[in-house]
């Protein structure tokens, strides 16, 4: 097979950017290692800032986000049984994000690829990536007993933290930044109404939690919990039982609980790889950084990766200009630090640090003080959570 653009991973990155590049006439295939089945039954975040939910109407992709996703305006940190609102909408001068979850955003992208024809192949095994420096940069991949080669243009490599693309580079080229927290979010989705119309992030003595959503009828719930718990240690009861006792009185009162349809335990990393560029290799997503899920980054961030990644090549095969692939992964990775350092500070915020000291501690709380008695402050908040400019 042939093709100008051949993308590794079906994720929603993968799948955006090919459908932003199939409506400009410019060919590509998508590979990934699961089935459909598999990919849309990851729960992940639900948070769409202003420039991703652009992303997805210019990808004609956006029309059941407009009318299911909820537009929040801001969104509550609670602390010390005190609940204060980030007004989002006030400090950006209009700007707001959309709760729509992932695995809807994914699903639409799927519909749009079938409508178009797109080809994106599933289930594919022993992916490898050859000559990305040379003149003829190819993809081969293994079906049954046959091995099946896509030679490209370029290659994308959205296949996530633990995918082949970022391990096709060279360790003597490629640098990684890495932190490790000491806990987890054990995360449960129920078929309850949510606590609350707009999230809540809470900071308690007993650790972070935070009420989220996906619809009105559909909630996600979080909180932190040691690395070492496993899903097995938590009941149902046992979660809720805790959840409440990290919210203000009046919160948990109001909270439905009900039975879990998932839940899981993601523990949280920063992590960032450079360059994000090698040869004809492109990184975007997971497979070049990862953030802990607190500043709602993670998603979004990937989702400025394709952005990048969409115009630089639009203006090669269009305009014959390669200005945005030669400067993409400085480009990307300016976002990329910015968009770690705020998911950095919202998690040390936030959570219950078991090696803080009385110090530690009160930075921390001074952190939060001058937070709200600082309109700049909360400018910036407000700014980085709608999503900085691409």
């Amino acid at each position: 097979m042939k093709t100008k653009v051949g993308i590794i991973g079906g994720g929603p990155s993968g799948l955006l950017l090919s459908q932003l590049l199939d409506l400009q006439g410019i060919d590509n295939i998508v590979l990934e290692k699961h089935s459909r089945e598999y990919v849309l039954g990851r729960i992940r975040a639900g948070v769409l800032e202003h420039g991703f939910a652009e992303l997805m109407r210019e990808a004609q992709c956006g029309e059941r986000m407009d009318a299911e996703g909820e537009i929040h305006e801001g969104f509550y940190i609670a602390e010390g049984g005190e609940k204060r609102r980030v007004d989002l909408d006030g400090h950006t001068g209009g700007n707001s994000v959309v709760v729509y979850g992932q695995t809807e955003l994914t699903r639409d992208l799927y519909d749009a690829r079938a409508k178009m024809d797109g080809k994106v192949i599933h289930n594919v095994e022993d992916v490898t990536l050859h000559n990305l420096k040379g003149d003829a940069p190819h993809i081969t991949y293994r079906e049954g007993d046959n091995i099946i080669r896509i030679d490209c243009d370029y290659i994308i490599g959205a296949d996530g933290f633990h995918g082949v693309s970022r391990k096709s580079i060279p360790k003597d080229v490629l640098k990684e930044h890495e932190k490790i927290y000491p806990f987890g979010w054990l995360g449960v989705l129920s078929r309850t109404k949510p606590v609350s119309p707009e999230l809540i992030y809470a900071k308690s003595d007993r650790g972070f939690a935070l009420c989220s959503l996906r619809s009105q009828v559909l909630s996600r719930y979080y909180i932190q919990v040691p690395m070492s718990d496993t899903v097995e240690d938590w009941s149902d009861d046992a979660f809720w039982t805790e959840l409440k006792a990290r919210l203000p009185k009046e919160v948990a009162e109001g909270l439905e609980t009900g039975q879990s349809i998932e839940k899981s335990i993601a523990p949280l990393r920063s992590f960032v790889a450079e360059p994000m560029r090698y040869g004809n290799l492109f990184l975007a997503g997971d497979a070049a950084h990862i953030v802990p899920p607190t500043g709602a980054r993670g998603l979004n961030s990937a989702a400025s990766d394709i952005y990048y990644l969409y115009h630089a090549l639009l203006d090669h095969y269009k305009n014959d200009d390669d200005t945005g692939l030669e400067n993409y992964s400085e480009k990307a990775l300016a976002r990329v630090w910015k968009a770690q350092r705020f998911s950095w500070w919202m998690t040390s915020l936030l959570h219950t640090f078991p090696e803080n000291n009385a110090y530690d501690n009160r930075l921390q709380q001074t952190d939060m003080e001058y937070l709200f008695s600082s309109k700049a402050a909360l400018t910036s908040l407000a700014e980085n959570y709608v999503g900085l400019p691409f």
